[in-house]
């Protein structure tokens, strides 16, 4: 992967992530610790978005894989 790729991903916190899937459909299921599990009735999606001060790059790659999202479209959310 290019590393001009991986520098489009933002730099953000799991809360601020929340925030921003919440805008798409994406609500908070329950939290367990430091672990937000997030879940979207229609089309069904449900993941954990850890809750840290800053999620690792892959961490937030897998995150917005997971919500059938570009990082594009994820950042437009932001």
């Amino acid at each position: 992967m290019p590393s001009w790729f991986e520098s489009k991903l933002p730099r953000i916190s799991g809360r601020e992530c929340v925030k921003a899937l919440s805008k798409i459909g994406f609500y908070v299921k329950r939290q367990e610790a430091s672990h937000i599990v997030l879940r979207r009735d229609e089309p069904f999606s449900q993941f954990v978005v850890p809750d840290h001060q800053e999620l690792h790059k892959g961490t937030l790659r897998a995150i917005i894989r997971d919500a059938d999202l570009s990082v594009d479209e994820f950042i437009q959310l932001l």
